[in-house]
Protein backbone atom coordinates (compact mmCIF):
# COMPACT_ATOMS: atom_id res chain seq x y z
CA UNK A 1 0.00 0.00 0.00
CA UNK A 2 1.48 3.66 -0.94
CA UNK A 3 2.06 6.25 2.19
CA UNK A 4 0.20 9.53 1.45
CA UNK A 5 2.94 11.26 0.08
CA UNK A 6 3.12 8.78 -3.16
CA UNK A 7 -0.86 8.77 -3.82
CA UNK A 8 -1.04 11.41 -6.98
CA UNK A 9 -3.49 14.33 -7.31
CA UNK A 10 -5.41 12.30 -9.72
CA UNK A 11 -5.55 9.60 -7.41
CA UNK A 12 -6.88 11.70 -4.64
CA UNK A 13 -9.46 13.23 -7.34
CA UNK A 14 -10.68 9.55 -8.01
CA UNK A 15 -10.99 8.72 -4.10
CA UNK A 16 -13.14 12.25 -4.09
CA UNK A 17 -15.35 10.81 -6.96
CA UNK A 18 -15.78 6.97 -5.45
CA UNK A 19 -17.03 8.84 -2.21
CA UNK A 20 -20.14 11.15 -4.38
CA UNK A 21 -20.27 6.98 -6.71
CA UNK A 22 -20.85 5.32 -3.30
CA UNK A 23 -23.60 7.92 -2.00
CA UNK A 24 -25.20 7.73 -4.92
CA UNK A 25 -25.14 3.94 -5.62
CA UNK A 26 -26.85 3.95 -2.49
CA UNK A 27 -29.42 6.42 -3.22
CA UNK A 28 -30.34 4.61 -6.29
CA UNK A 29 -30.42 1.34 -4.41
CA UNK A 30 -32.74 2.54 -1.64
CA UNK A 31 -35.00 4.95 -4.05
CA UNK A 32 -36.12 1.52 -5.62
CA UNK A 33 -35.98 -1.26 -2.92
CA UNK A 34 -36.51 -0.91 0.87
CA UNK A 35 -38.40 1.72 3.32
CA UNK A 36 -35.43 4.29 3.87
CA UNK A 37 -36.75 6.56 1.19
CA UNK A 38 -40.66 6.08 2.29
CA UNK A 39 -42.15 8.04 4.69
CA UNK A 40 -42.71 6.92 7.83
CA UNK A 41 -46.30 7.73 8.17
CA UNK A 42 -48.17 5.23 5.34
CA UNK A 43 -51.33 7.60 4.87
CA UNK A 44 -48.62 10.39 3.60
CA UNK A 45 -47.66 7.89 1.03
CA UNK A 46 -51.02 7.03 0.25
CA UNK A 47 -51.59 10.72 -0.38
CA UNK A 48 -48.83 11.14 -2.39
CA UNK A 49 -50.09 8.29 -4.47
CA UNK A 50 -53.22 9.92 -5.31
CA UNK A 51 -52.24 13.86 -5.44
CA UNK A 52 -50.93 15.33 -8.63
CA UNK A 53 -48.97 18.02 -8.63
CA UNK A 54 -49.77 21.49 -9.64
CA UNK A 55 -47.33 21.56 -12.93
CA UNK A 56 -49.21 18.62 -14.17
CA UNK A 57 -52.32 15.61 -13.75
CA UNK A 58 -50.38 13.34 -15.43
CA UNK A 59 -48.58 12.54 -12.99
CA UNK A 60 -48.73 11.73 -8.99
CA UNK A 61 -46.31 13.69 -5.77
CA UNK A 62 -45.59 9.64 -5.31
CA UNK A 63 -44.09 8.99 -9.17
CA UNK A 64 -42.77 12.76 -8.98
CA UNK A 65 -40.59 11.61 -5.16
CA UNK A 66 -39.13 8.81 -7.03
CA UNK A 67 -38.40 10.09 -10.15
CA UNK A 68 -36.51 13.11 -8.49
CA UNK A 69 -34.44 10.65 -6.60
CA UNK A 70 -33.66 8.73 -8.99
CA UNK A 71 -32.54 11.39 -11.08
CA UNK A 72 -30.23 12.77 -8.13
CA UNK A 73 -28.93 9.50 -7.69
CA UNK A 74 -27.72 9.26 -11.21
CA UNK A 75 -26.43 12.75 -11.32
CA UNK A 76 -23.88 11.59 -8.46
CA UNK A 77 -22.83 8.78 -10.47
CA UNK A 78 -21.96 10.69 -13.47
CA UNK A 79 -20.39 12.90 -11.30
CA UNK A 80 -18.22 10.17 -10.36
CA UNK A 81 -17.80 8.67 -13.42
CA UNK A 82 -16.60 11.54 -15.03
CA UNK A 83 -14.40 13.08 -12.30
CA UNK A 84 -13.24 9.44 -11.25
CA UNK A 85 -12.27 9.15 -15.00
CA UNK A 86 -10.26 11.90 -15.34
CA UNK A 87 -9.10 11.28 -12.31
CA UNK A 88 -7.74 7.94 -13.15
CA UNK A 89 -7.19 8.12 -16.91
CA UNK A 90 -6.66 12.30 -17.80
CA UNK A 91 -5.09 13.69 -14.90
CA UNK A 92 -3.02 15.69 -16.96
CA UNK A 93 -5.78 17.33 -19.22
CA UNK A 94 -8.00 17.58 -16.00
CA UNK A 95 -5.84 19.79 -14.25
CA UNK A 96 -5.16 21.99 -16.68
CA UNK A 97 -8.62 22.63 -16.96
CA UNK A 98 -10.11 25.63 -14.39
CA UNK A 99 -13.18 25.27 -16.44
CA UNK A 100 -13.28 21.41 -15.07
CA UNK A 101 -11.73 22.19 -11.95
CA UNK A 102 -14.38 25.25 -11.20
CA UNK A 103 -17.57 22.78 -12.22
CA UNK A 104 -16.74 20.09 -10.10
CA UNK A 105 -15.72 22.27 -6.92
CA UNK A 106 -18.83 24.15 -7.65
CA UNK A 107 -21.21 20.86 -8.16
CA UNK A 108 -19.51 19.65 -4.95
CA UNK A 109 -19.59 22.87 -2.81
CA UNK A 110 -23.52 22.95 -3.93
CA UNK A 111 -24.36 19.24 -2.79
CA UNK A 112 -22.24 20.46 0.88
CA UNK A 113 -24.70 23.30 0.74
CA UNK A 114 -27.96 21.46 -0.19
CA UNK A 115 -26.94 18.86 2.76
CA UNK A 116 -26.33 21.26 5.07
CA UNK A 117 -30.04 22.71 4.77
CA UNK A 118 -31.94 19.94 3.63
CA UNK A 119 -30.65 16.24 4.40
CA UNK A 120 -29.33 14.25 7.10
CA UNK A 121 -25.30 13.52 8.75
CA UNK A 122 -24.43 10.82 6.67
CA UNK A 123 -24.40 12.83 3.03
CA UNK A 124 -23.48 15.75 4.27
CA UNK A 125 -20.16 13.89 5.90
CA UNK A 126 -19.35 11.84 2.81
CA UNK A 127 -20.32 15.30 0.85
CA UNK A 128 -18.14 17.37 3.06
CA UNK A 129 -14.90 14.16 2.52
CA UNK A 130 -15.50 14.10 -1.17
CA UNK A 131 -15.16 17.88 -1.30
CA UNK A 132 -12.13 17.84 0.94
CA UNK A 133 -10.87 15.58 -0.86
CA UNK A 134 -11.29 17.66 -4.42
CA UNK A 135 -9.39 20.64 -2.65
CA UNK A 136 -6.61 18.35 -1.82
CA UNK A 137 -6.31 16.81 -5.06
CA UNK A 138 -6.53 20.17 -7.06
CA UNK A 139 -3.77 21.78 -4.08
CA UNK A 140 -1.48 18.77 -4.48
CA UNK A 141 -1.88 19.02 -8.59
CA UNK A 142 -0.72 22.63 -8.02
CA UNK A 143 2.25 22.15 -5.55
CA UNK A 144 3.61 19.79 -8.20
Amino acid sequence: MPELSQVTPGQWLACSAAVVGLLGALHLLYTFHGTRLRPRDTHLERQMAVVSPEISRRTTMWESWIGFNASHSMGALLFALLYGWFGLAQPEFFFKSPYLIVVGFLMLAGYVLVAKRYWFRVPLGGLVIALALYCWAVFSAWLA
